[in-house]
C-alpha cells in the first residue's frame, strides 16, 4: 500500500490551497495512506484546517521554534527523518516546494519527480516538458521511494469534510547551523496571492511605462483579483518579478484570467494553459493570445479596459 506525506505549505495561521492540491493528487493513487506533516513553531491552527481535507488519513504536528520560518534548509532534514514510514513524499510545486523537495531527496538518495500532473499509479506518473507541449510518462521501480512536487495547476483543490485525527510529534532532528532567518523583504499586498486566485489580470509589454500598468491593478481591484504580468513587462520594469507568469514565472490555473496587451508567446501561454476562462485584450488581431482566449476583444487596450471598468462598476 502507498503511503503518502504531504508536508504543508502555509503561512504560520492558514494553509495555502496547494496543500489541498497536492491531497487531491495523492487521492488518485488508489488506496493510498494520505498523512500531513504540519512543520511550524505553533501550528495547531494550520493542523486543525489540514484535518478537514478529505481524504486525508492523519495530520502530523511537529512544532519547533526554528520551523517559525518556512527554510528549506531547515526543514529538509525534518523531513527526511519522518519520510522513512512513507513510500512517497509530496510537496507543492510552488516556490516552497521547488526549494524544499530537491533537498529532502537528497538526504533520502531518492528520486525526485517534478511538476506531477496525473498520477496513474504508485508508480506510474506524467509530468509535461518542452514547456507543456509534450507529456512525459515516468515510473519507478516498485518500492523505490519517490520525492516529487506537484504541479497545482492540473489538480482541483480536494474538498473539506474530513476529520483526520491531528498527532503531535516531537522532533529532535539535528538541524544545520549555516542557514538563519534575517528578514523578509516583500510588498504588502491586500490583494489575493497570485498562485492561488479564482481571478487573474495580466498586463503584457503593450502597457508601456510602469505608470500605465495601473490601470491593471485598479482592474484587478473591482474584480477582487490577483495581478500578472508578461516576462516582457517585468523585464521592462513595469512590474516586479514576483508577478510574471509562464514558463519562467509562476504557472497558474485561475477561474478567470485576463491577458491585457499581451501577445502570448509560448513561454507565457505554458503558465496560463489550464485557466478555466481566458480573455484577452490586444489591438493585434493575429496575436497567438486570440488561439487560446474563450473571449477576444481586439482594440486599444487604453480604451477597452476603462470601459470595462465602468460596466462593472454599473
Amino acid at each position: 500500500m502507498a503511503k503518502i506525506l504531504i508536508v504543508a505549505e502555509h503561512d504560520g495561521t492558514r494553509l495555502n490551497a496547494s496543500t489541498a492540491k497536492c491531497v487531491s493528487c495523492a487521492r488518485s493513487v488508489a488506496g493510498a495512506q494520505i498523512d500531513v506533516a504540519v512543520f511550524a513553531a505553533d501550528g495547531a491552527a494550520v493542523a486543525a484546517e489540514a484535518a478537514k481535507l478529505a481524504g486525508v488519513t492523519r495530520v502530523l504536528r511537529i512544532d519547533r521554534p526554528e520551523n517559525s520560518h518556512a527554510l528549506a534548509a531547515l526543514l529538509a532534514p525534518q523531513v527526511a527523518h519522518l519520510a522513512a514510514a512513507y513510500t512517497h513524499v509530496f510537496g507543492p510545486s510552488t516556490t516552497f516546494g521547488k526549494d524544499l523537495m530537491p533537498r529532502v531527496a537528497a538526504l533520502l538518495d531518492a528520486p525526485q519527480l517534478s511538476d506531477i500532473m496525473a498520477a496513474e499509479s504508485a508508480t506510474r506518473f506524467r509530468r509535461p516538458t518542452y514547456a507543456g507541449n509534450a507529456i512525459v510518462t515516468a515510473e519507478v521501480d516498485p518500492g523505490t521511494r519517490i520525492v516529487a512536487t506537484v504541479r497545482i495547476a492540473s489538480f482541483e483543490a480536494t474538498p473539506g469534510g474530513g476529520a483526520a485525527p491531528v498527532e503531535t510529534l516531537a522532533s529532535d532532528v539535528a538541524l544545520p547551523s549555516h542557514t538563519r532567518f534575517v528578514s523578509i523583504v516583500a510588498a504588502k499586498s491586500d490583494r489575493p496571492d497570485l498562485q492561488s486566485a479564482s481571478r487573474v489580470v495580466s498586463g503584457g509589454r503593450a502597457l508601456g511605462s510602469a505608470d500605465n500598468f495601473k490601470i491593471i491593478y485598479s482592474l484587478a481591484d473591482r474584480l477582487g483579483a490577483a495581478v500578472g504580468a508578461s516576462r516582457a513587462a517585468v523585464d521592462a520594469g513595469f512590474a516586479a518579478s514576483d508577478l510574471q507568469v509562464g514558463q519562467t514565472g509562476k504557472i497558474i490555473a485561475p477561474e478567470l484570467y485576463f491577458a491585457i496587451g499581451i501577445s502570448g508567446a509560448i513561454q507565457h501561454l505554458t503558465g496560463i494553459k489550464d485557466a478555466r476562462t481566458i480573455v484577452a485584450i490586444n489591438k493585434d488581431a493575429e496575436a497567438p493570445v486570440f488561439e487560446v482566449a474563450d473571449i477576444g476583444l481586439v482594440g486599444d487596450l487604453f480604451t477597452i479596459v476603462p470601459e470595462l471598468e465602468k460596466l462593472l462598476g454599473a
